[in-house]
């Protein structure tokens, strides 16, 4: 029996057809072969050479040690990236379930019956009746397909490039989790400066209060002046309550990408402005960069999946075979269950062919390949926006530098004015206007320089997700391109 079976089984898969998927191609990308080129995108030393940044482990990228912490802490407790992985397990469950229609299921199956039939029941049957006994012992295989024209291939394939598309959006999600973390912390650390500089400001212009109703109250200074100086000092109290909101909200959105509350041992971090905290990019060219996002990859295998579809979509105009067939034995005694003359066997093909569908079949079809044809847009829509990503980054790197000297230069000159500003009011060669002009423009200039440094360590560690890095813990010497 268990040979019988065996044969049905083989000779079902070597009745297996061809496949009706339509010849893959690639989608030429829609974006130039190299980054744009002009006074935004001077060539800096880090593209000289280096490890790739799809290479780079962020543990060599950002040199941090507290930000280290936290990204680990995310990777271990975020929410969206624990659905991710789940997602990855759901779709390869379900690859499995569909690659298993590519096999017959085979069962065995045993039954017993005792049934007592009544006298009345029959005239053929006297006295209190009779007792019947029955028992099967089955080996079998209900309605397998034979897969002459690959619909079931087809599917099983779909499954297969949608599972490996998951596994891409889990790459995905960890990069961005990493680079939503690292900005989140960016900016965390810099509006607490923020919040000191505002602090200091206000300590300032409390004591430049002070001093100017004394000298008011005096007969030196003017009631204008009281009236500037305290319109100056209520500004900075205003400013210290929303860098306050600020910082506590920062501090919000942070535990929210950690999934944890902050704790409480972490690491003392460097400072914004220290040299070295984000390690240099090399670009690289835009072919590699779309071999190695992982978006980029998840569209294409969205693709393989819908052009996959079209194969089954076309399989299904062909007839449907499909095998169910059994073999076993029975008798009316358990002891005779496998003796002499008791086996028996089933063979049942069924052949199922489309005649008229009402149109269904064909708009089944044309349904298949509207949805790849609008893959193909996703695709190259994933293309152009990690061009254009890319593109933001290379521009931001080049270009923050020298805004970055621009804006120290601007803190130094605004810092002289001031002090030149208060010894010409002490001396009575200038009015308190100037005082506060002065003031006000190196609080403002110090608020500038902080946020340049924080947009140029954002436009960073943006370049560093746009160029397919946060996916390794450590450098890797040699990795190829997922996929």
């Amino acid at each position: 029996m268990k040979k019988i079976a065996l044969s049905m089984s083989l000779a079902a898969l070597a009745l297996s057809g061809c496949s009706m998927i339509p010849s893959y191609e690639r989608p030429s990308a829609p974006v130039s072969q190299t980054w744009p080129q002009g006074p935004a995108y001077e060539a800096s030393a880090a593209d000289a050479g280096g490890v790739p940044a799809a290479q780079l482990g962020w543990r060599e990228f950002f040199t941090d040690p507290r930000l280290q912490r936290l990204i680990q802490i995310a990777l271990e407790n975020n929410r969206d990236l624990r659905e991710a992985a789940l997602n990855v397990q759901l779709y390869q469950s379900t690859y499995r379930i569909q690659r298993a229609e590519l096999f017959p299921a085979v069962s065995a199956d045993a039954q017993g019956q005792r049934q007592h039939i009544p006298a009345s029941f029959s005239p053929f049957i006297s006295g209190r009746g009779i007792t019947y006994n029955q028992y099967t012992a089955t080996l079998g295989l209900t309605a397998y397909e034979l897969d002459f024209f690959g619909r079931v291939r087809s599917l099983e394939a779909a499954a297969l490039q949608n599972y490996f598309a998951t596994l891409e959006a889990r790459r995905s999600a960890q990069i961005s989790l990493i680079a939503a973390v690292a900005n989140a912390y960016l900016t965390w650390q810099a509006d607490q400066q923020l919040l000191q500089v505002t602090r200091d400001t206000l300590a300032a212009y409390q004591q430049s209060y002070e001093l100017t109703e004394k000298s008011f109250q005096a007969g030196v200074a003017s009631g204008l002046d009281v009236r500037q100086s305290q319109t100056a000092l209520e500004a900075a109290r205003a400013n210290l309550a929303q860098y306050t909101r600020q910082v506590a909200e920062d501090e919000n959105a942070l535990t929210l990408l950690l999934g944890a509350p902050l704790p409480a041992d972490l690491p003392p971090g460097r400072d914004l402005a220290q040299d070295g905290l984000l390690r240099p990019l090399p670009a690289g060219l835009p072919a590699e960069v779309l071999q190695q996002r992982p978006d980029i990859l998840q569209a294409e295998y969205a693709l393989k999946a819908a052009n996959a579809n079209i194969g089954a979509a076309r399989a299904a105009f062909f007839p449907r075979i499909s095998l169910t067939a059994s073999a076993g034995t029975a008798s009316r005694e358990l002891s005779g269950l496998f003796g002499d003359n008791s086996g028996y066997w089933t063979f049942a093909p069924r052949i199922s062919l489309p005649i008229f569908t009402a149109g269904s079949l064909r708009a089944s079809l044309d349904v298949a390949r509207i949805q790849k044809d609008i893959n193909v847009v996703r695709y190259e829509r994933a293309i152009q926006a990690a061009f254009r990503e890319v593109a933001d980054g290379l521009a931001a790197r080049a270009t923050y530098a020298s805004q970055l000297q621009a804006q120290e230069d601007l803190v130094k000159s605004s810092q002289d004015y001031y002090r030149l500003a208060q010894l010409r009011y002490r001396q009575g060669v200038d009015n308190y206007l100037t005082v506060l002009d002065a003031q006000r423009s190196l609080y403002n200039a110090q608020q500038g320089l902080l946020n340049v440094r924080l947009n140029q360590l954002v436009g960073q560690v943006n370049l560093y997700k746009a160029l397919g890095g946060g996916w390794f813990e450590h450098t890797q010497a040699s990795a190829a391109p997922a996929g």
